[in-house]
């Protein structure tokens, strides 16, 4: 089960691919969509989002491509989640009941509803910084073997 979309999935890596590369002041798409296996097309389409939401910025030309708006420290994975998802996964009802609440829960509320928490405390505590000193200096993975 996926909690995230493929598209939110895809922005958060491409989000830490840009953010590894912190040599690079603009990375270019087709080098973010080669390095992560994804379509150039819809990766576009995604870094697109990411730039009108202020997460990334984007430069044409022949050294153009793409950077973070902000500096890696202050951009966290919920904000990207945010920008293209949106927040349901942090309010929505784990088996999609309408009108789960703590007025009329669903058998799993409590629990999902804990759950949501820690998740929605994980993601606003993990910024591009943090996980891109992790890619770096250990060698986690970001795309397919």
């Amino acid at each position: 089960m996926l909690l995230l979309s493929n598209t939110c999935n895809y922005g958060i890596r491409a989000a830490l691919y840009v953010a590894s590369k912190n040599d690079q002041q603009f990375v270019p798409i087709r080098q973010i969509a080669e390095g992560l296996n994804i379509s150039f097309h819809f990766l576009t389409k995604i870094l697109q989002t990411l730039t009108q939401k202020h997460i990334m910025s984007s430069y044409r030309g022949p050294n153009g491509g793409v950077t973070l708006a902000k500096p890696a420290d202050v951009i966290t994975i919920f904000d990207i989640i945010e920008a293209i998802d949106g927040l349901k996964l942090f309010e929505d009802c784990i088996i999609g009941l309408p009108g789960c609440g703590n007025s009329k829960p669903c058998p799993f509320h409590e629990n999902w509803k804990a759950v949501r928490e820690d998740l929605k405390n994980t993601f606003r505590n993990s910024t591009l910084a943090d996980l891109s000193i992790q890619i770096n200096d250990f060698g986690l993975r970001i795309t397919e073997p």
